[in-house]
């Protein structure tokens, strides 16, 4: 415990961490509740989920398809501008989205669509200034961290947007996920000038081998193909088994199981991703994925047909064991994308790692319910464990950290502020 809070301590010494976490991360709340709210708002239009689905897709779509070309204006041009002026479309977009007629339904589609291409990119900006600030040890404490709470987003925004549709209505609930992301816009784009990282990168910061030459797209770099790859399969994996909890808990007749045992499934993730920051040897990210994927082999034998457990409460241990990888392996991606991408285009970087996590749980979707309409709920967990490991095996494909072109101290991320240098490494491994 005293090794752990003293790897945190590191990582908050160092000059404007907290509030650049704090804001980037509350710039994102509504990205796990904005899809319940309009769910809610477009099937009490319509009655029918599967045009709140409609919807909802509409605002996914947007936000995958223009995650790298947030990314790229991010690394070319003023960060906290970028969010300032992304935020006031985006909060536009969902205001109107909320003030729509019922009987305008059918224009909620191409508004969503329009409105998610101009969601604030603060996950690519967050995580392209990391390496700007730590370095070593505390690097892999800062993508650890920001792994974990931000599983605890996907589990608070969820339960806002629940509470205000509860407490005043589906459209008072879609208005509050539009006020929230321009709240964080303002307070992440005051952090970013306050830390002097609101301004570009220049090219000739790039270190020779760094990356894909500056005009050619990104993805052309096979080892960052191969990282965004890596990165839709997982989300592929981790997307159908949430869908596979939602279907258990149907077929027990109680839709509330799904939320509970989603939460036991994130805990263990945030566990993991916890411990996960203590490590001081660099990450090896294909130990962290194989990890995730034997979890998620581990609950196929459990569930129905299989298994007729006689309370899924008995599941939960294995829920538990079974997230303690997903944020450390988490972790692992984000370091190891910064390391293989150009300093300058980090943001375009994240913008397709975005693009991936968003498309790879789209895939999932409708070939989890396949299976599980074929098969059974276990079919859908084997389902979710072969995409996982197919992620494992692009991991050991990947390679060791070792094996990434070298950088300069500068490149690397040395911090530019007048912050502490992180410690040293020991001896202590994962």
């Amino acid at each position: 415990m005293r090794r752990m809070l003293s790897s945190y301590r590191r990582l908050f010494a160092i000059p404007h961490v907290r509030g650049l976490l704090f804001w980037s991360l509350f710039a994102r709340l509504q990205q796990g509740g904005l899809p319940i709210a309009v769910t809610f708002l477009v099937a009490g239009w319509t009655g029918s989920y599967a045009l709140a689905g409609l919807v909802s897709g509409g605002l996914t779509v947007g936000t995958a398809v223009a995650g790298p070309v947030r990314g790229r204006l991010a690394d070319r041009r003023s960060k906290a501008r970028l969010m300032l002026s992304s935020a006031a479309v985006y909060g536009a977009g969902l205001a109107a989205l909320a003030l729509l007629p019922a009987a305008l339904w059918w224009a909620a589609v191409p508004l969503a669509l329009a409105t998610g291409l101009f969601m604030p990119p603060a996950t690519q900006i967050a995580r392209s200034i990391w390496p700007r600030l730590t370095s070593g040890p505390t690097r892999q404490t800062m993508f650890a961290a920001e792994a974990t709470l931000q599983e605890l987003l996907f589990i608070g925004g969820p339960l806002l947007a629940a509470a205000a549709v509860g407490a005043a209505g589906s459209r008072v609930g879609v208005a509050v996920m539009a006020v929230l992301p321009c709240v964080g816009a303002l307070g992440f784009a005051w952090s970013l000038r306050r830390a002097g990282l609101s301004e570009p990168l220049p090219p000739e910061e790039t270190a020779p081998g760094s990356g894909a030459p500056a005009r050619r797209s990104l993805l052309l770099n096979p080892r960052i193909a191969l990282v965004v790859a890596m990165t839709a399969m997982l989300a592929a994996g981790l997307g159908a088994v949430d869908l596979t909890a939602v279907a258990w808990a149907r077929e027990l007749g109680s839709p509330g199981y799904a939320g509970a045992l989603m939460a036991v499934y994130a805990a263990g993730s945030g566990v993991g991703g916890l411990v996960a920051g203590t490590f001081t040897a660099p990450p090896r990210l294909s130990r962290r994925a194989i990890a995730t994927a034997a979890g998620t082999v581990l609950l196929v034998p459990l569930l129905p047909p299989i298994v007729q457990l006689p309370s899924p409460w008995l599941v939960t241990p294995v829920l538990f064991a079974a997230g303690l990888a997903i944020a450390p392996t988490i972790a692992a991606i984000t370091e190891r994308l910064g390391e293989v991408a150009p300093p300058h285009r980090r943001g375009e970087a994240y913008g397709w790692f975005s693009s991936a996590i968003t498309g790879g749980i789209s895939l999932a979707a409708p070939l989890t319910g396949w299976l599980i309409d074929f098969g059974g709920v276990a079919a859908g967990a084997a389902g979710a464990a072969a995409a996982a490991v197919l992620a494992a095996l692009a991991a050991l494909r990947l390679g060791s950290p070792a094996a990434a072109p070298k950088r300069t101290t500068a490149a690397a991320g040395a911090p530019p502020t007048d912050a502490p240098p992180p410690a040293e490494p020991t001896a202590r491994g994962e």
